[in-house]
């Protein structure tokens, strides 16, 4: 078994700093250096860890080297103010990572869009609150719909979604109190081809 150096404070900030900007080379060189190991163990001062920079900032190329190397543990990992990597992803609309993260084998999934931040906030509720309807139509296509906790996307009666019809959504927070949105199918998507 091979024996890391412990990366000092400077390492992990240093880390940080490259997943938050994109600096590639700097994250493989910590790895090669001190681990993969040491990966999920690194936090800011406000508990944020390599995801949240990366996927909060839309860093697919950081975020497709960090999966398989960090702890599965650490994609549901909650920050100071309770939001996740996917809080972040979807505050800042970026539906490549949202979909990595969530579709990551191994990962916990779908069940990643439940996790509440201190707000009473789920990665839906920050899409909802945020106006961005392409986000929260995807997430509400991926969750667990109903009580038995079956997804209601793997029947084998669903057809094609149709992404230009309205989706009608409730959502009910611990209070009890709910929330009614509409999410517009108005939404264009846009062909890399092209």
């Amino acid at each position: 078994m091979t024996t890391w150096p412990l990366p000092t404070e400077d390492d992990k900030e240093n880390l940080l700093l490259s997943c938050r900007y994109d600096d590639l080379d700097e994250v493989q060189g910590f790895v090669t250096k001190f681990g993969s190991d040491a990966l999920s163990s690194v936090r800011d001062d406000n508990g944020n860890t390599v995801l949240h920079m990366a996927c909060g900032n839309g860093h697919i190329d950081i975020l497709d080297y960090l999966l398989p190397l960090v702890s599965p543990s650490i994609l549901p990992a909650q920050n100071s103010a309770g939001s996740t990597a996917l809080h972040w992803t979807v505050l800042n609309q970026h539906l490549e990572v949202a979909r990595k993260l969530v579709h990551f084998t191994g990962g916990p999934g779908v069940d990643l869009i439940d996790i509440k931040n201190t707000a009473g906030r789920s990665p839906l509720g920050e899409a909802e609150m945020t106006g961005w309807d392409e986000g929260a139509r995807w997430l509400v296509q991926e969750m667990k719909l109903d009580e038995a906790g079956n997804d209601v996307n793997d029947t084998e009666e669903d057809g094609p979604v149709d992404t230009a019809q309205d989706v009608e959504v409730e959502i009910q927070d611990a209070d009890g109190q709910v929330a009614k949105m509409t999410i517009s199918g108005d939404i264009q998507t846009h062909d890399s081809a092209s």
